[in-house]
């Protein structure tokens, strides 16, 4: 390979100065007063906040995520001048599907590792060896370890055709995509693309709302009278989310220089990530994994890890770009034409109605499943059903 398309190994490993400054930083932090009311419709609660940094000060321990990404097989490669960070599990049966699943926002790799083992060696989680998939993993640009853009254009188009070159530098010649959040973006628009390695994709957070509906929603319009029970409840779903929980989105869409907090306070950059929410409201099921009510293998130190992970790389601000280029909506169908799998989590910001899947995509849905349990980061809360659903997905494209 030449030097722009070499595949170079990459560790982690930060100098601990950076890590006890961080433990310096928490310590150091101005609370502002307890919010005036007694739920969290101001944001993220105080007490939730304090208890959090007081174990991030005192009893977390960075080391341990470190060792668990270092002992994954980690890679740089530049693609259209820029670097980009993945980690690439190829299974122990080379039959295997390539697949690549992107992450989204506020998260990063670290949603990712628990899925790693069940999809990539699948008999020793109670599937098969032909569900074996080899595992694909990049942090998005200006995200983790991948190099911060120094210059506008990075959009979700430009980073799908990234995606491309990536699977194919790799030497995959087929493969399948995955992704929710700014995850289903590019995959979505990888799909549009069509390359003809792509051989279909899968979202947990997919666009399915017909055109005529969108702006309705988005401007906080009632809903058309003409919809059934479950597309009322999506639609309602929606309305409520861009009325009253896309603030965070609307700041980073606009104005993400100005976030200087996320580069300077560990607090700022927790509590802005932790309110991003989900269908349950903000901060949704992450407060209730840090609470330790949730029922799924989320726990306060991935929560931590990913935090982490955002200020170790100082990519609070060069994350949040992503928002300012982006110019496509979310929810709405795409016009995509190759197979299509869906995965619907009860607790997603919305549950796409199988009505609204199929007039979207009427030839090409080759999956829709509702799950019981299940959120916005479905494969951090839910890494088990997530494989599952992985595998049945695409079963037919192998």
């Amino acid at each position: 390979m030449s030097s722009e398309t070499e595949i170079r190994p990459f560790g982690v490993d930060f100098p601990e100065e950076e890590v006890a400054d961080l433990r310096r930083r928490i310590a150091a932090t101005r609370w502002p007063e307890r919010e005036t009311v007694t739920d969290d419709s101001q944001g993220v609660r105080l007490a939730m906040m304090q208890e959090l940094a007081r174990y991030w000060e005192a009893d977390y321990d960075w080391r341990k995520c470190e060792a668990k990404l270092n002992v994954l097989p980690n890679f740089l490669t530049e693609i259209d001048g820029l670097d980009i960070h993945f980690i690439h599990v190829r299974s122990q049966y080379e039959d295997a599907l390539p697949l690549i699943v992107t992450h989204g926002w506020p998260g990063s790799i670290i949603e990712q590792l628990k899925i790693i083992e069940p999809l990539t060696n699948p008999t020793a989680h109670g599937a098969g060896a032909a569900d074996a998939f080899h595992l694909v993993i990049p942090s998005l640009p200006g995200h983790g370890f991948s190099a911060k853009p120094a210059t506008t254009g990075w959009d979700p188009v430009r980073i799908a055709r990234a995606w491309v070159v990536l699977m194919k530098r790799l030497g995959y010649t087929r493969f399948v995509a995955q992704g929710g959040d700014w995850g289903a973006a590019v995959t979505q628009t990888m799909a549009e693309q069509a390359p003809p390695e792509l051989l279909g994709i899968h979202s947990n957070m997919p666009g399915t709302a017909p055109a005529d509906i969108t702006k309705g929603f988005e401007r906080g319009d009632p809903p058309p009278p003409d919809l059934s029970a479950e597309e009322r409840r999506a639609y309602e779903q929606l309305r409520t989310f861009y009325a009253k929980h896309v603030a965070y989105a609307l700041i980073m869409a606009t104005r993400p220089q100005t976030l200087y907090g996320l580069a300077d306070s560990p607090a700022d950059l927790a509590a802005f990530m932790l309110d991003h929410g989900d269908g349950t409201g903000q901060p949704g099921l992450v407060e209730q994994a840090l609470q330790g009510h949730l029922q799924s293998a989320l726990t306060r130190d991935d929560i931590l890890d990913n935090i982490t992970l955002y200020w170790l790389t100082n990519t609070g601000v060069s994350a949040a770009r992503l928002y300012w280029e982006n110019t496509a909506d979310f929810f709405n169908a795409k016009k995509i034409s190759i197979p299509y799998a869906i995965s619907v989590f009860p607790d997603e910001l919305y549950q796409a109605p199988r009505s609204w899947a199929e007039r979207a995509y009427p030839n090409n849905l080759i999956h829709y499943n509702k799950l019981d349990k299940g959120g916005h980061f479905a494969a951090w809360e839910q890494p088990d059903l997530f494989a599952t659903e992985m595998r049945a997905a695409f079963k037919t494209l192998r």
